[in-house]
């Protein structure tokens, strides 16, 4: 079986991967990367989501590449707009050169004796090794085969057609017809306005509300800006300007929950303009940014329940019958289409079986360095975005955090870099720790975060950003060297 050999190995040619291979050439121009990616086209979220209306979630400014400011009008965008700047930049940079598609990666097995993780991937069929001196899991954290599925009864019943958005048929043709959306989180959010242009009615039937924000698709300030600024300076400080908004709302939230609930509604009823629908479909019962809040460009999602081209029913699902869903007060929700945005699943490493020494590692016995390396584990890194703030934030932050390691690697002649954790670490918790469903079911299985800096994960991007930045790699990170005859 024949060997490729590189210094750094990136699984995932997403958003994440992109970033990283980017910040390790600029700052470690002699190692050779290579990025290999299952899918035979980069974008990893962006390419794999195709239902109606599919967008950012967030704003594009804090969305994109800070090494690359974004030009288009709106700040809402689409995502074939997403994946065409990813690609670009890709490109521009000369990533695209750097990336192997095709490749699955099934295992990464630590050797000690000669610092280097040896990695199996299966290719057309064929299983494919590379022996890599650094790993990172640029992966994400969805299943990208397997969506969360609640089990719904009769679904065998059903006359119509259930289309999942994770797997959106080519050609679907829902004009004309009635559509029934199950879920409330953002893909139904933005499924609901997407389709309710041609189909005759869309409902959306939710367990449990969510909170919606009606957000303007086109910043106005950043538009302004770009027009009397160079426009790497203009997209730096909407950037900022997007960060620090986001990061006030969600403090707000969790500081002054009443009052955010009240403000909230307020803006759910003047989009709406009804308040009754509003306190029946669009009042959590919990407090804001306890879950994951919605993104509703110009309030798209209320413009049309209140236009009536789209309704929502709230309540349990019984099961599937022929003519559509029977709710359990008995009540059917007619369809011809159901659409099941019911949530994600978690998957953490892409799958990868990960072995020290050919020992199985359980990364749930983990603590996470700045939420980017695992302790236990040599010379690897994830690259995990942000859960309340946009996912590149902190992707970027985890991308120079690593650079900056392997830089420490270089100049010191070093070859192993590991977390320890202290002794007297303390209590810890799931380091994505948020009461979203997709996140609650997945708890037991994430690395664990502590409370104190390098081994906390707070979820708040300034102090996130300050201790990430400024964090001595002497404090957490044991340095080794191996013997030079016993390397590869």
């Amino acid at each position: 079986m024949s060997e490729t050999h590189v210094d750094v190995l990136i699984v995932g040619a997403g958003i994440s991967g992109i970033d990283v291979a980017y910040r390790i050439r600029e700052r470690c121009p002699e190692l050779d990367v290579t990025i290999v990616e299952a899918r035979d086209r980069l974008g990893g979220t962006w390419d794999l989501f195709r239902y109606p209306g599919v967008r950012s979630d967030s704003d594009i400014y804090t969305l994109s590449f800070p090494f690359r400011p974004w030009q288009g009008e709106r700040s809402i965008v689409d995502g074939d707009e997403l994946l065409a700047y990813v690609e670009d930049t890709a490109r521009q940079f000369k990533i695209d050169e750097h990336i192997v598609y095709g490749t699955r990666v099934l295992a990464a097995d630590w050797s000690s004796g000669t610092a280097r993780w040896t990695v199996t991937a299966e290719r057309a069929g064929e299983t494919v090794t590379y022996v890599t001196r650094f790993l990172v899991g640029c992966t994400g954290y969805y299943d990208y085969e397997n969506p969360h599925d609640p089990g719904f009864a009769g679904t065998e019943d059903f006359a119509g057609t259930i289309v999942h958005p994770q797997f959106w048929p080519a050609g679907l043709d829902y004009a004309g017809k009635r559509v029934a959306v199950i879920g409330s989180g953002a893909t139904a959010v933005t499924v609901v306005p997407a389709m309710a242009g041609d189909a005759a009615h869309v409902t959306m039937v939710q367990r449990t509300p969510s909170y919606v924000l009606a957000q303007p698709r086109v910043d106005a300030i950043a538009r302004t800006l770009k027009r009397f600024l160079p426009l790497g300076t203009a997209h730096r400080i909407a950037r900022g300007k997007n960060t620090a908004i986001q990061w006030a709302l969600f403090q707000a939230c969790r500081r002054f929950p009443d009052g955010m609930r009240a403000l909230l509604r307020k803006g759910a009823v003047a989009e709406v303009g009804d308040a009754g629908i509003v306190d029946r479909h669009f009042r959590p019962p919990y407090n804001p940014w306890e879950q994951r809040m919605c993104i509703a460009p110009d309030g798209d999602l209320y413009r049309s329940v209140r236009a009536g081209d789209a309704s929502v029913v709230t309540g349990h699902i019984d099961r599937f019958v022929p003519e559509g869903l029977r709710m359990a007060d008995g009540d059917v929700v007619e369809a011809d289409i159901v659409v099941t945005a019911t949530g994600l699943r978690i998957k953490l490493l892409g799958g990868v079986a990960v072995t020290l020494d050919g020992t199985p590692v359980d990364v749930s016995q983990s603590c996470t360095y700045h939420g980017a390396l695992l302790s236990g584990l040599p010379n690897f890194a994830v690259c995990i975005g942000y859960i309340n703030l946009s996912w590149t934030v902190r992707a970027d932050v985890t991308a120079r955090l690593v650079a900056r390691v392997l830089r420490r690697l270089l100049d010191t002649g070093n070859d192993v870099v590991v977390p320890v954790v202290p002794a007297d670490l303390g209590p810890t918790g799931p380091f994505m720790d948020m009461q979203s469903g997709y996140l609650a079911r997945a708890a037991d299985i994430m690395p664990r975060a502590g409370r104190h800096y390098p081994w906390a994960f707070r979820q708040n991007v300034f102090l996130d950003v300050w201790a990430t930045n400024r964090t001595s790699l002497e404090d957490g990170l044991h340095w080794t060297r191996v013997r030079r005859e016993a390397q590869v």
